[in-house]
C-alpha cells in the first residue's frame, strides 16, 4: 500500500508541474520562440488538470476502502461527512481564489468531491456507468445550450462570472473544468484505485490498453479532420470540423476525455514503475514530498510566481522559451521548498489550516 501511495505522490508532483507550465503559458501567451516547444506545451492543455483530478478519485477510494468493506453505516456516514466537509471548504475557498485567479481549479473540485462522497459506496461497474453517462451528456447538452455564451475568447476571460446565471453555467458547463464532464475524471480515478495496482499483470494491462486508447483516439482525430478539411472550402464547415474532431480540452468532448483519462493513467502507471524502480532515489524522494504539499504549491504559482513575474514586468511579450524557464524554475523552487519544510513539518502549510477548518 505504501508504495502506491508513493507513486501516487509522485504522479501529483509531475501533474503539478503540468499545471504550472499550462497556467504560465495561459497566462504569458507567448507566440515567438521554439515551434517545437510552442507544440509540446499545447499538448499538456487539461491533462495536467485530468491528472489532478484522476489522482483526487485515487485518494478518495484510499480513504473510503475501509467504510466500503466494512459496510458499516456509521463509518460510512463520517467519510461521507468528511468528504462533504472537504468539498463544501474547497468551494468557499475556490470562489474566494477565483477573485484573484479565474482560471482557478479548488471551486470544480469542491462539486467533484460531492459527487464522490455520494458514489464511493456503489460497485466497479457503477462506477464505468457514471463515467460513460457523464462523457455522453456533454455533447447532448451542447445541443441545447450556448457552449460560448459569456465567453471572451480573445482573452480566455468569463464575462458574467459573478451573476447567478453566469456562476452555474459556468461552474457545471462551460468553465475551464466543469462539473459536466470533469467530473468523469474523479469517478474513474475511483475505479482506478480498486483495481489492485501493485499487481504487475494489472499494471501491463491498464497501461496496454491506455497507450492503445490514447494514441487510437489522437491519431484518428487527426486523421479524420485532415481527411475532412481536405475536401472542404467553406469557413463554417472548416470551423466545425475542426471544432467536431478536437481533442482539446475547450469543449470538453468525449474523445477528449478518452485521451486525458489515458494518458492519465500512463503517468500513474508510470510513476508507480519509477517509485518501484528508483526506490532510493533522492529525485524520486525529492517529487514525492513535492507532491504533498500541491494545495499550498498550487495557491503559490499564482500568487507567488506569477505575482513576481507580473510585479517585474515579464508577463508579456516573453518567448515560448523563458515562458518554460520561468514555470521550470518556480517548478524547482517548489521542489527545493517541499523539501525543507517536510524536514520540519508533517503537511503543508496550507494543507495544515484547510485540514484544521475541514475537521470543524
Amino acid at each position: 500500500m505504501q508504495e502506491r501511495i508513493t507513486g501516487f505522490d509522485f504522479a501529483r508532483s509531475l501533474a503539478l508541474l503540468g499545471m504550472i507550465i499550462v497556467n504560465f503559458t495561459v497566462v504569458m501567451d507567448p507566440k515567438t520562440g521554439s515551434n517545437l516547444l510552442l507544440s509540446l506545451t499545447s499538448l499538456l492543455q487539461g491533462r495536467a488538470s485530468a491528472l489532478f483530478i484522476v489522482i483526487a478519485g485515487v485518494g478518495v477510494t484510499l480513504i473510503s476502502n475501509k467504510a466500503r468493506f466494512s459496510s458499516n453505516k456509521l463509518m460510512i456516514v463520517r467519510v461521507r461527512s468528511k468528504l462533504v466537509r472537504r468539498a463544501l471548504l474547497l468551494i468557499g475557498v475556490g470562489l474566494l481564489f477565483t477573485l484573484i485567479w479565474e482560471g482557478d481549479i479548488l471551486v470544480f473540485y469542491g462539486f467533484y468531491f460531492l459527487f464522490a462522497a455520494s458514489l464511493f459506496t456503489k460497485n466497479n461497474r457503477s462506477l464505468l456507468f457514471i463515467c460513460v453517462v457523464l462523457v455522453l451528456l456533454f455533447p447532448l447538452f451542447l445541443t441545447f445550450f450556448d457552449y460560448e455564451k459569456n465567453w471572451d475568447w480573445s482573452t480566455l476571460t468569463y464575462t458574467d462570472l459573478w451573476s447567478v446565471d453566469g456562476l452555474v453555467r459556468r461552474i457545471f458547463f462551460n468553465g475551464f473544468h466543469p462539473v459536466l464532464p470533469w467530473t468523469g475524471f474523479m469517478i474513474f480515478g475511483m475505479w482506478l484505485a480498486r483495481q489492485n495496482l501493485t499487481d504487475t499483470k494489472i499494471r501491463k494491462t491498464l497501461l496496454m490498453y491506455s497507450l492503445l486508447l490514447f494514441s487510437g483516439t489522437e491519431l484518428g482525430c487527426y486523421l479524420l479532420k485532415i481527411m475532412y478539411l481536405s475536401h472542404l472550402s467553406d469557413d463554417s464547415s472548416i470551423e466545425s470540423t475542426i471544432f467536431l474532431f478536437s481533442t482539446s480540452a475547450i469543449p470538453p468532448l468525449p474523445q477528449y476525455m478518452i485521451s486525458a483519462a489515458s494518458s492519465s493513467v500512463i503517468v500513474i502507471i508510470g510513476s508507480l514503475y519509477f517509485c518501484d524502480r528508483f526506490s532510493d532515489s533522492r529525485l524520486k524522494q525529492w517529487l514525492c514530498q513535492t507532491g504533498r504539499l500541491t494545495l499550498t504549491l498550487y495557491i503559490s504559482h499564482v500568487i507567488l510566481g506569477l505575482g513576481v513575474l507580473e510585479f517585474l514586468g515579464l508577463l508579456e511579450n516573453q518567448t515560448i522559451d523563458f515562458t518554460l524557464l520561468a514555470a521550470i524554475a518556480f517548478f524547482v523552487a517548489a521542489v527545493s521548498f517541499s523539501v525543507i519544510w517536510l524536514n520540519y513539518f508533517r503537511i503543508g502549510p496550507v494543507e495544515y489550516i484547510f485540514k484544521r477548518l475541514a475537521a470543524l
